[in-house]
């Protein structure tokens, strides 16, 4: 039969901790042998695999410790000498290098515990330094106590170990289930230990250890400590004794004892005394049932396989020798000490004798079988079965194993069936005695002496040993033998078969003695018979067969009971209650006679009273078994058993009696059904009066019974029965109505009595049995407790309600549980006594002495404890309600009123004593378990933590203590997760299961108070400061610097278990919730600012926690997915702050360390479990043949994103017949809440609850008759919910795993150096994470919930990727270095692959997610950033090539990649183009940006324009266009100083910026004129909205962080894209440029007021300049007399249209004087002296917007002159033929007076300053373009300086040069030469192009006034012939607008002369220079050198 054994041993010490301190030599005690306990135990108890090999070495090693068993290592002169000089020189430890002085002290301890235990000196000495190293776990004991406990639980260790190789053994009676090589390894140890005479040593070491013995020897040398040392150390023997004990017993279990062993083992009986009360103690009982076993052959009966072989190994069957010398020394040996223990081993051996004989090898021992029956007499005479009773059932230690059990049963039944004749004698012998006896009676002389009670006691001890059945073996069923073949189903005998199988012959001789003995019983017998039948009526198949057996037994029909009915049938029993009912009856007093005291008892003698107890406790063992026999009696019409109890309880009998009747009514109560009635006849009986007879001077029933006869007697049999009745009634049913009609309903009195007469007075009491005062307070507390746990707070409860009584109201009864919640939320005397009971429960363990009534008293604290839970649970959901109802109670919350003060101790200490219950826990798990409840309920309150650590904190020893205690439930061993809560049958899985819940509690307190401010608990129980700063404190090891061991240390060595094994930490698949709470603790005390740097640099230097966890990842749970995802999140999260904080504190190696085991691909050899060798050397080899790349392994990174499963199952809809769906969803909807992780579940209990009173509120028939269907779809509602709760904290773990190691990659690429991961790894890394991302996110099943992190990470990752591949370009790698395999290291297959993914992932998206997709644009645009040119200096060498060379010349691999891109987009089609424009056109606002970008960016790249004609043709274009009117309303709100959001801003720039780039086509441009483009904008108004320039100094709306742009600021950002986009859309529209320039004209036109106010600028700053460039540029190009042409207007509007025109031309010639006259070298000069903070960007923008307007105004007077004619003579005249107004104004600029520009037309000598000024420009330019150049190509030998001065105009901020690394700066410098060579050479370009047109203005004008023009009369007012030249236009609008009034002969000359000093051979020489160095490379070459030539020529030519 298979058997687990359970060890009990108390685990003194973690086995984690116990590094050994093993001195040079001798043996060691401690250490060593609990290691070897460890392997023994995990090899035979927890199975762990590798554990045989494991075993062996131990076994091999610790061979001589068990050989001489206990022997300790002698002392000896040498060693004495060595330990002494340990002081001066030293001594080697192992493990620790060199000698170790040590203090004298310790030398003098060593040598008292040498002497002490008669050890060696080292072997003490190491004892010693053990002790000193374990000290942290053992509160307030020395080291030299510690050593002793050690030493002790070193022989445990040894005797367990040795227990349990025994009970490993194969053998006769029990298997463990164990491996065949671990068993025979096993076998064969034990087998050579025995041959060494292990029985005798373990019997001598039993007989010498005792407890007494040793105290006093530990006691003489001071080796004994406080109260629970005492305990611990007493303890540590009496179990080392026992494990000897019963690894003996094991041993004869299985295999027999050799016949020295077992003569020996009787020579120890014979020597055995008893205890006190005449039992045997646990040892020794252990003793004899291995003799009991030695002598057993039961087992041959079952026929196993192994039968044979077992017959062959008993000595009884093979060896006679053996057989005659136990039997010589049983039969003919003296007497022993104990002569019931021999009267018991010589019925054991008659019993084998009579055994053997009926085996055929028993022939050969028949002189010996022949004396069986002496033998037996013999025993019978030693009262062998009284002694069985008292010696060994009365022994505790009896019911602890299961073979004790079975062998006593085999015993007891083979004695009755094997000896029948003993028997029978015996009955004979019985009948002969009950006849004397009443002889005796009758004639009243004395009792016989002879009487024998053999039966008696037989039946007695059958009643006894079958009552107590803890393994649920229901052995009893034996003695019932099945009559009726009905039964077969359900009730079959233990034999097993078909029911009309024969029973076996055993069963049917011991049913014939069950039945037999009850026929014609003699009196003496009926009370020992009734005590048999109940104990053989224990459980629930015995107890239906003894319920048939007594309803057989009764009478047919008779009328006459008396003759023919047996006396033991129910017939008989409840007949002679109904007589003493109906006789007691009569002698009712009177209720209010005054003295009411029971009169004499008439009825009933003493034996009758006996005989009426014994049937009750009969009656209640059937019915607490049997449901039906409950049913059959209590419906029986004539017996009516509840009514006759009642009956009698009204009656006069003694309390034990009525005791007996309440308890069999609690039975009878089990059935609800039952229940209901009882308790109305409770109420009608009045048991307990609860109606009050008007006129009624006292009350009576139960409370009388009370406090007058058993308070007097000191005996509370009734109360203590009544409150237990109460309790079951209560579980079973609880009528709301009870009592109604006679009294307020409900259940209140009963309340008030149990608590005011019951409980409030139970202290003062006087018992006579101390026990009972606990048994008392337990009963009541048990149904205070009930009450309370089944009370919901109803808003009907604070409703005061009346009711109608006898015609007046009254108030109603409110529910029990209020009442009781009432009691506990106020400072009653029910809370105090609670409280006080409590302070005293934890008293009283403190002192760890056992004294009557613990255990009641344990359970009292349990139910107190219980109750306070309950209370803080239900109390919020109870002061909300009484808030709501404005009722007129005053309650307290609890967790305030136990702060109050204690009336005992005189001081706040009641949260103190309740956590003290947390220092008990090994003793009392379950008070721990609730203790450790309630202080988590209260701290969740703030203002609470802060008095609670001063509280726990006030006095140092109740610290320390409360410390331990919440240490030791955290270290605690037993603890196991997993085990459900409904599996409480087996005592040791539910201790296991309370204690892992008191860790999860505990835990989360922690968790709780950590996110409350300091100082708080956690802080306190984690060993951080709470009196200084938490940030000061220095965490230690355990026992360092007198450091106490904490809550941290327990967790860390919790989680630390295993994590130096392959397997990993033994936490995440032992108790995965709570490795997930334990990581969660870790991870907020890094988290938080004030514990972070203690808590990181301990968890570094001390534990290196995070790298030896890490390396496991990832957990794989099969059964717990959820667990193991969030603790990975945890760790993960505490990596990342880990490797952020080592990056900052710039610790490398550290970084560097945790960045190679979360990103290595190349294998770790880690030699952790020390397997050296072959492996290493055939890598050395593969590294050098560079076989290398196979054994890739997959990086860390990647398999912890491997281990999240991104597929959810999620449930199927509900399926209802009954239920409406919606309704259903409704209501589970009702139900939801944020449970304490922040998840949305739905309250299953709550849910039921609701469910099932819909279900009952059904009336009628037909709802009736479907309940049942009812139910079961209420089952499969709740089983779904179940199931989406599960499914929303999978998601939950998910997505939390998901967003931890998203932070965790982010914080690598991000926070870590980055010369710590180098680029070519840094790119393949992000590949593969963004690979790998994309496989799982597209997978058919991944859940969309992970999506968006998905999304962000692939953001984050193609950020990186671009950044990477950008600065390795950077760095010098270039698109050159390799142009096959893609560039940068990263190929470009990877990219493509990385492109499809994405683009799949963006269209996999859908309709939804637009949020998610931002993610994804954003990914995009920084994917496609990759394949983006690099900004290249202009060397102006370019153009020199051929066109031939350019396009013969090969791709670059920007341009392929480019390429290659843009066919995998175009391969994805109209799917992709719809999601990004419709994404554009509406939706979130950064998505939109984000689209819109993208839209541009591809735009730019498709050369096709595939992506245009699709914008185009689908209509997104036309919305886009469209919805810039819309956006105008939005944009004006920008304008004001205070602005809302600048959303709209973003996206008008967005949209503009896409507009731009579909217009840079002619195609694009043609398409957006068609749309409207340019109409669009004349309607938006915000261009008109020109901020007043002093707004912002007005309101000072200044944004300090110069993030929110000024309101002229954003004016431009809303007018500049404008205008932009106008310029481009009139460079793309070549062939529709009429068209185009006449749209933007009018645009001009409409906002005509606003854009000379723009030209007219006052202050001409870099702003302005920029909006001037632009408007220039467009003016110049529509502003032309040409551009009404072909345009139907009328006159009317064509006269302002060119009124228009010439203004814009007058302006803007104006203000090339000014810029390049009047104001030029101011602004210059503002240029220069750029603010400081400004970068030198800046300057150099003013540079070229100036440089550009100027073109921009020549290339606007060259399109006029040359549109006006061809020829000279016809051309108009801009400018006077007046060359000396600049030079007037050389520098002067305060004289230059704003009006002046405006009255006169400009002069040549404008122009010609123009000119000069450029062509010094030009060469200035250009000397500072090949200087750059110059630096740019040897930039590695620039000085430092230098390089600090060109990033200083990159990085603002004045220190920020110095904090980049030395490559950041030549990048930054290298950037800064490209942009500034880049700037040169547009403004070389400008310079150039103003000269060209400035000479040729100069040329035009020239040659018209010095050939063609005729000097004018003063009268004459106009221009010669100006109406005959120009007869296109109706009036001179451009003569007189521009002013040109009389040129006269004296003008022309002084223009020839002064033009002559101008422009003369400097001048000349420079021109033609700058021609040579730029215009060569450009196509114009020589148009300079002509035009100067014609000039030349003008100049020259005689006047005429």
């Amino acid at each position: 039969m298979s058997k687990t054994y359970t060890v009990h041993h108390q685990v003194l010490l973690k086995p984690g901790l116990t590094w050994i301190c093993s001195t040079s030599r001798g043996a060691s005690l401690w250490g060593p042998l609990k290691e070897l306990w460890d392997t023994v135990e995990g090899a035979v108890w927890r199975r762990q695999p590798e554990s045989v090999h494991l075993l062996d070495l131990q076994l091999k090693k610790h061979k001589p410790n068990f050989l001489s068993l206990f022997k300790n290592p002698p002392k000896s002169a040498e060693q004495r000498e060595k330990v002494r000089k340990a002081s001066t020189e030293g001594i080697a430890i192992q493990g620790q290098q060199g000698a170790r002085l040590l203090p004298e002290q310790l030398l003098n301890e060593a040598f008292i515990l040498s002497d002490l235990f008669d050890i060696g000196e080292l072997a003490a000495l190491e004892l010693l330094l053990a002790g000193e190293n374990q000290q942290p776990h053992f509160l307030g004991l020395s080291r030299g106590l510690v050593a002793v406990l050690l030493y002790w639980d070193g022989k445990l260790c040894v005797a367990n170990s040795l227990r349990s190789l025994i009970q490993s053994r194969h053998g006769k009676t029990f298997t463990l289930e164990l491996s065949a090589e671990l068993v025979a390894l096993t076998t064969g140890f034990t087998d050579e230990l025995m041959g060494q005479g292990l029985t005798k040593r373990i019997l001598t070491l039993v007989s010498e250890i005792s407890v007494t013995r040793e105290f006093e020897r530990l006691q003489k040398e001071r080796g004994l400590g406080n109260e629970k040392h005492r305990k611990e150390v007493s303890d540590l023997i009496k179990e080392t004794r026992q494990a000897l004990a019963d690894s003996l017993f094991a041993w004869t279990c299985q295999s027999p004892l050799s016949k020295d062993d077992t003569l020996a083992l009787i020579g120890h009986l014979e020597t055995v005394t008893a205890e006190a009360d005449g039992s045997l103690d646990s040892v020794n009982l252990a003793l004899v049932m291995a003799l009991l076993y030695c002598l057993d052959v039961s087992f041959l009966e079952q026929g196993t396989e192994d039968r044979e072989d077992l017959l062959q190994a008993l000595p009884l069957l093979t060896e006679k020798q053996y057989v005659s010398s136990v039997h010589s020394r049983l039969v003919e040996g003296g007497p022993w000490k104990l002569p019931g223990l021999q009267a018991v081993c010589r019925l054991a051996w008659s019993l084998a004798l009579r055994a053997l004989s009926q085996l055929p090898q028993g022939l050969a021992l028949v002189e010996f079988t022949e004396t069986d029956e002496a033998l037996a007499d013999q025993a019978l005479l030693g009262g062998v079965f009284l002694f069985m009773t008292e010696g060994m059932l009365g022994c505790e230690g009896f019911s602890h194993d299961e073979f004790y059990t079975r062998r006593l049963h085999s015993l007891i039944t083979d004695f009755l069936a094997l000896m029948p004749m003993k028997v029978k004698q015996m009955r004979n012998r019985a009948d002969e005695d009950a006849r004397l006896v009443h002889m005796s009676l009758q004639m009243g002389s004395e009792l016989p002496s002879s009487l024998r009670k053999d039966l008696d006691h037989l039946m007695i001890l059958i009643g006894e040993f079958y009552s107590k059945d803890p393994f649920g073996l229901e052995l009893a069923l034996e003695f019932w033998c099945p009559t009726e073949s009905l039964q077969q189903n359900s009730l079959q005998g233990s034999y097993l078969g078909m029911a009309m199988q024969r029973p076996p012959h055993k069963q049917v001789v011991l049913s014939k003695f069950v039945r037999q003995t009850g026929d014609l019983l003699p009196p003496t017998l009926y009370i020992p018979y009734l005590r048999m039948l109940k104990g053989l009526a224990n459980g629930p198949q015995c107890a239906h067969y003894c319920f048939s057996l007594l309803k057989t037994n009764g009478a047919p029909h008779g009328e006459n009971v008396q003759v023919t009915g047996s006396p033991v049938s129910w017939e008989h029993f409840f007949h002679s209650l109904m007589l003493y009912h109906e006789n007691l009856r009569r002698d009712l007093p009177n209720t209010d006679a005054t003295q009411y005291r029971l009169p004499p008892i008439r009825g009933i003698t003493q034996r009758e009273l006996d005989g009426l107890t014994s049937f009750l406790q009969l009656l209640c063992t059937i019915i607490t078994w049997s449901e039906n026999a409950r049913l059959a009696l209590c419906e029986h019409p004539q017996w009516t058993p509840v009514v006759v109890m009642l009956g009698l309880l009204q009656c006069s009998v003694q309390p034990v009696l009525k005791g007996e009747l309440l308890l069999c009514l609690a039975a009878f109560g089990k059935s609800p059904e039952i229940a209901a009635s009882l308790w109305q006849s409770l109420e009608y009986t009045q048991i307990l009066q609860t109606v009050r007879a008007p006129g009624q001077k006292q009350v009576a029933g139960i409370e009388v019974e009370l406090n007058e006869i058993e308070s007097s007697c000191e005996e509370y049999p009734l109360t203590r029965a009544f409150c237990q009745l109460i309790s079951t009634l209560i579980e079973s049913a609880l009528p709301v109505n009870l009592g109604a009609g006679l009294r307020a309903p409900g259940f209140e009195p009963y309340l008030i009595f149990l608590r005011d007469a019951v409980f409030l007075p139970f202290p003062t009491r006087a018992y006579r049995r101390a026990a009972e005062k606990w048994e008392v307070a337990d009963a009541v507390l048990e149904v205070f407790h009930k009450l309370l746990r089944d009370y919901e707070p109803q808003p009907s409860d604070f409703v005061q309600e009346t009711v109608e009584l006898l015609g007046e109201q009254v108030l109603a009864h409110k529910p029990p549980g209020h009442s009781l919640m009432f009691h506990l939320l106020n400072d009653s005397p029910t809370l105090t006594l609670c409280l006080s009971l409590l302070g005293e429960g934890v008293h009283q363990l403190d002192t760890y002495a056992t004294f009557p009534g613990k255990k009641q008293l344990e359970s009292a604290v349990l139910h107190c404890l219980c109750l306070l839970d309950l209370a803080l649970q239900k109390e919020v959901a109870f002061m909300d309600l009484l808030r709501e109802s404005q009722a007129s109670l005053i309650v307290s919350p609890l967790e305030q009123l136990l702060q109050g003060v204690s009336a005992q101790s005189r001081r706040a200490d009641h949260i103190v004593s309740i956590a003290r219950y947390l220092y008990h826990s090994s003793s009392n798990p379950e008070a721990a378990f609730q203790s450790a409840k309630i202080l988590r309920h209260i701290s969740r309150y703030p203002n609470i933590q802060n008095r609670l650590v001063g509280d726990f904190t006030h006095d140092q020893a109740v610290s320390d203590k409360l410390m331990a205690g919440f240490v030791e439930c955290l270290d605690n061993e037993g603890a196991e997760e997993g085990l459900e809560k409904g599996d409480d049958s087996d005592p040791a899985k539910k201790e296991a299961r309370v204690r892992h819940e008191t860790q999860i509690h505990i835990l989360n307190l922690l968790i709780t108070s950590l996110e409350l401010k300091p100082p708080n608990l956690a802080l306190y129980l984690l060993g951080y400061e709470v009196k200084k700063p938490v940030s000061s404190t220095n965490l230690q090891d355990a026992g360092v610097l007198g450091c106490p061991r904490s809550c941290l240390h327990a967790i860390l060595s919790l989680l630390q278990r295993g994590s130096e094994r392959r397997s990993g930490p033994v936490l995440t698949r032992q108790a995965p919730h709570l490795a997930e709470l334990c990581y969660q603790v870790i991870y907020q005390l890094c988290a938080c600012s004030e514990t972070s740097g203690p808590t990181m640099r301990y968890l570094r230097t001390s534990q290196d926690f995070l790298f030896s966890h890490l390396q496991h990842l990832p957990f794989i749970l099969p059964g717990d997915q959820i667990s193991a995802l969030s603790q990975m999140s945890w760790l993960m999260k505490t990596a990342a702050i880990e490797l952020r904080v080592t990056s900052l504190n710039r610790q490398r190696s550290h970084t560097q360390r945790l960045l190679n085991l979360l990103l290595d691909d190349q294998p770790h050899t880690q030699h952790t479990d020390g397997e050296t060798g072959m492996e290493e050397e055939s890598r050395s080899v593969s590294g050098f043949l560079h076989f290398d790349t196979v054994s890739k392994v997959r990086r860390k990174l990647l398999s912890v994103l491997d281990a999240i499963d991104f597929s959810q199952d999620v449930p199927e809809l509900l399926q209802l017949d009954f239920f409406e769906r919606t309704q259903i969803e409704q209501v589970i909807a009702n139900c939801e809440h944020v449970n304490e992780h922040g998840h949305t579940v739905c309250n299953v209990k709550l849910l039921h609850r609701v469910l099932v009173a819909e279900v009952n509120a059904l009336q009628g028939m037909a709802a009736i008759g479907q309940r049942p269907l009812l139910f079961e779809e209420v089952n499969s509602i709740l089983q779904q919910v179940v199931e989406r709760n599960r499914v929303r904290r999978s998601l939950s773990a998910k997505r939390h795993a998901l967003q931890s190691w998203r932070g965790l990659v982010e914080t690598l690429l991000t926070a870590c150096p980055a010369d710590l991961i180098p680029a070519d790894d840094r790119q393949l890394i992000i590949r593969d994470l963004l690979l790998d991302l994309h496989d799982k996110v597209l997978s058919e099943d991944a859940a969309g919930e992970l999506m968006p992190i998905v999304a962000g990470a692939v953001f984050t990752l193609t950020a990186h990727l671009s950044q990477s591949v950008l600065s390795e370009q950077q760095q010098g790698a270039g698109p050159e270095a390799g142009a096959s395999s893609g560039f940068a290291s990263i190929a470009n297959s990877a990219l493509h692959l990385i492109l499809r993914k994405l683009l799949d992932f963006i269209l996999c998206t859908g309709g939804g997610f637009q949020r998610l997709r931002a993610h994804l644009y954003g990914s995009l645009l920084y994917y496609l950033q990759i394949a983006q040119k690099p900004e290249e200096p202009d060397t102006l060498q370019q153009a020199g090539k051929s066109m031939w060379e350019r396009l013969t010349a090969p791709e670059d691999g920007f341009s392929k990649l480019q390429r290659e891109n843009l066919s995998i987009i175009e391969s994805y089609g109209t799917a992709l183009m719809e999601v990004v424009c419709r994404d554009a056109c509406d939706g979130h606002d950064i998505g939109r940006m984000l689209a819109l970008a993208v839209l541009d960016r591809v735009l730019s790249i498709d050369r096709q324009s595939q992506w245009l004609l699709y914008v185009c043709n689908s209509g997104y274009l036309r919305v886009l266009v469209e919805s810039l009117r819309q956006d105008d309303a939005a944009l004006q709100t920008m304008l004001s100083p205070q602005p809302p959001l600048l959303k709209p801003l973003y996206i008008y720039e967005s949209k503009m910026a896409l507009l731009m780039r579909v217009a840079k086509t002619s195609q694009g441009a043609v398409e957006l004129l068609r749309c409207g483009l340019v109409a669009q904008l004349v309607e938006c108004q915000v261009f008109d909205m020109v901020p007043d320039s002093d707004s912002h100094r007005m309101f000072g709306q200044r944004d300090p962080s110069g993030f929110i742009p000024s309101p002229q600021d954003r004016y431009r950002q809303i007018l500049l894209p404008a205008l932009r986009l106008f310029q481009v859309i009139l460079t793309s529209t070549t062939t529709h440029h009429q068209q185009g320039a006449a749209q933007v004209l009018q645009w001009l036109i409409v906002h005509a007021d606003t854009i000379q106010g723009l030209l007219r600028c006052p202050e001409l700053s870099k702003g302005p300049l920029q909006e001037l460039s632009l408007l220039t540029g467009i003016i110049s190009r529509t502003a032309l007399p040409g551009a009404l042409e072909g345009q139907d207007v009328n006159s009317a509007v064509l006269l302002e249209f060119q009124g228009h025109i010439s203004r814009f031309q007058r302006q803007c010639l104006s203000l090339l004087s000014r810029l390049a006259g009047s104001e030029r070298e101011r602004l210059l000069k503002q240029a220069e002296i750029a603010a400081p903070g400004d970068p030198a960007e800046r300057r150099e923008e003013m540079e070229v917007a100036m440089q550009q307007v100027c073109a921009n105004i020549m290339e606007y007077c060259q399109t006029l002159l040359l549109q006006s004619s061809a020829q000279a003579q016809f051309s108009i005249c801009l400018f006077s033929p007046s060359v000396s107004e600049p030079a007037s104004r050389d520098g002067r600029t305060d004289l230059a007076l704003p009006s002046a520009p405006y009255s006169r037309v400009p002069g040549l000598g404008l122009v010609l300053f123009l000119l000069k000024n450029s062509a010094a420009d030009f060469l200035r330019y250009h000397q500072s373009h090949r200087q750059a150049l110059g630096k740019l190509q040897s930039l590695e030998q620039l000085p430092p300086e230098e390089l600090k001065e060109l990033c200083a105009a990159l990085v603002s901020g004045t220190g920020g040069v110095e904090k980049i690394s030395s490559v950041q700066r030549s990048l930054l410098a290298k950037r800064r030469l490209v942009q500034l060579i880049n700037n040169r050479a547009k403004l070389l370009a400008l310079c150039s192009y103003v000269i060209e047109t400035c000479l040729f203005v100069l040329w035009r004008h020239l040659e018209y006034y010095l050939l063609y023009c005729t000097p004018t009369d003063p009268k004459d007012s106009l221009l010669p012939g100006a109406s005959a030249y120009r007869p296109r236009l109706t009036d001179d609008s451009f003569g007189r607008a521009l002013g040109l009034s009389r040129v006269s002969q004296q003008d022309l000359e002084q223009l020839l002369s002064d033009m002559g000093a101008g422009f003369g051979e400097p001048l000349q020489r420079k021109l033609l220079e700058v021609e040579g160095l730029y215009s060569q490379v450009r196509s114009r070459y020589t148009f300079i050198q002509a035009l100067v030539r014609r000039i030349r020529g003008l100049l020259r030519q005689p006047k005429s």
